[in-house]
């Protein structure tokens, strides 16, 4: 997406979620624009927070604001530019005077600030992953822009008293588990700016999760860099995620939960029995492989192989009734040949994963692995990408044409974006932002019900139905009916773990 389409921002209304009230302040208008991940997402979403509690007014609209915050996403050489171009954009309103303070935050501004403040002066102040709480001295110019956050990786954890502005409408919320990342893939350089893995406690989480709840939310998707690895740190040992779920699932009523990011090799497999026998936690599991080429996985530093991920996903599928299975994988590895992407190929037909996502090999002088260099010329890298695409494609409609004429149940969202009269939703084999939707033609319903819905048409991604009844509907809610408070502007998303 570009810059351009960013300004616009979302449609939804936002929930406020906090734990103190807002104070007087100068009402200044402030927009923001959050590129990257889901774990980003909720940064941005807290820094929102402690500005409406300082009386900020946040539009979505990026020509009306007075101040402009860039979140800043630096997992591959894409999501740098991406956010370079965002910068360089709003700093052209700085050098004008039609804004008067632009601010960068987020893994850039952790990594590279002192290089920014060099090359682009229009920048009043940079906030690192460690100062989220200082995003308001920062929008009233009370942080100068000498006041450079340590380039080192950051420490910081923040916890259930932090205010978040939820920017996903207030059906569905992301919930940061944990911070950082131990592992030592050579395509990625998060843990040298976010950090070692450090879990949040399971009571932080649980009473995060009831404030999300009171304020209508009727989704938590967890996330984290290595959300298996939950609680490992904590002495929770293997068992830790399936701990925090039953927690979640006894401390809540929120109808689903979702997982995200589930690194293969600290996979609990407990976790699948508890889905299988716990409606509330979606049959979704995502599992980031990122290859099926031994001698590609060893290159990457990653565990596992094509025959260990099969085993693994056959004893989910077995467990698990209406399983939906997503990854993601890399081409264009330093090393990789035409053989790997045939095995890689043939891995997805045998598989038949429900979604996946392929990205070209970003270099970066940051990776762990960047000593390998660049060999594959990025048409190459193109072209193989368009290949597994292309299978994927006819793998996911296939799969998606077998719930023509079904009944499901469906998540609604609000509005579809192409027409009012028409509702969106998602069925719990979707997630949100990066999977497909349920587009509903006929029937009523608000945004968080759940409802059941008759399949008409399919698609590659999407799924057209009719609305038959609804199941649960969503519990009436001040929260979500606050017009006044919007949402950021967004878009990206990063590879996964």
């Amino acid at each position: 997406m570009q810059v351009e389409e960013k300004k616009k921002g979302l449609i939804e209304s936002p929930v406020v979620v906090s734990t103190r009230g807002a104070a007087q302040a100068r009402r200044l208008r402030v927009g923001m624009i959050s590129l990257g991940c889901a774990k980003n997402q909720v940064d941005a979403e807290v820094m929102l927070g402690h500005l409406v509690e300082r009386g900020v007014i946040v539009t979505p609209d990026l020509e009306q604001a007075d101040v402009v915050v860039v979140n800043t996403c630096g997992f591959i050489e894409d999501a740098k530019r991406e956010s370079i171009g965002a910068i360089l954009e709003v700093a052209e309103r700085r050098r004008e005077g039609t804004l008067q303070r632009l601010v960068v935050a987020g893994c850039m501004a952790q990594r590279y600030a002192q290089e920014l403040a060099g090359e682009i002066p229009e920048v009043d102040a940079f906030i690192g992953l460690d100062q989220l709480e200082r995003v308001g001295q920062a929008v009233f110019g009370e942080l100068g822009r000498d006041e450079l956050p340590d380039q080192q990786a950051a420490l910081r954890l923040y916890d259930e008293r932090a205010p978040r502005l939820i920017s996903t409408g207030g059906v569905y919320a992301y919930l940061k588990v944990a911070e950082g990342c131990n592992n030592p893939c050579a395509f990625c350089h998060i843990p040298r700016m976010r950090g070692a893995f450090r879990s949040r406690s399971l009571d932080s989480l649980v009473t995060e999760a009831q404030r999300l709840e009171a304020a209508g939310v009727r989704e938590l998707v967890l996330v984290a860099q290595d959300t298996t690895r939950y609680g490992e740190d904590l002495g929770l040992g293997r068992d830790g995620l399936r701990r925090l779920l039953e927690a979640l699932l006894k401390g809540t009523s929120v109808p689903w939960l979702r997982l995200l990011y589930a690194y293969p090799a600290t996979l609990d497999e407990g976790i699948f029995a508890l889905m299988a026998r716990e409606p509330r936690l979606v049959p979704y599991l995502d599992l980031p492989l990122q290859h099926a080429s031994r001698r590609v996985l060893k290159a990457m530093k990653r565990g596992g192989d094509s025959r260990s991920y099969r085993r693994l996903i056959a004893r989910a599928r077995a467990t698990v009734p209406d399983l939906a299975v997503r990854s993601t994988f890399i081409v264009g590895f330093p090393g990789e040949e035409e053989e790997d992407v045939a095995q890689l190929e043939a891995f997805l037909q045998e598989v038949k994963f429900n979604h996946v996502g392929v990205f070209s090999y970003s270099f970066q002088e940051e990776n762990p692995g960047a000593g390998l260099g660049d060999p594959v010329p990025a048409a190459v890298k193109a072209r193989r990408r368009r290949r597994l695409m292309k299978v994927q494609e006819s793998i996911s409609r296939q799969l998606y044409r077998h719930w023509k004429g079904q009944e499901v149940t469906v998540l609604v969202t609000g509005p579809s974006p192409e027409s009012e009269l028409l509702l969106e939703g998602r069925l719990p084999q979707q997630a949100p932002e990066v999977d497909g939707r349920v587009v509903l033609i006929n029937g009523t319903a608000r945004p968080g019900d759940l409802v059941r819905a008759r399949i008409t048409r399919t698609a590659v991604h999407d799924l057209v139905g009719e609305i038959v009844g609804v199941v649960d509907a969503a519990p009436p809610c001040e929260a979500r009916l606050l017009p006044s408070l919007p949402v950021l502007a967004r878009s990206g998303a990063g590879t996964g773990g």
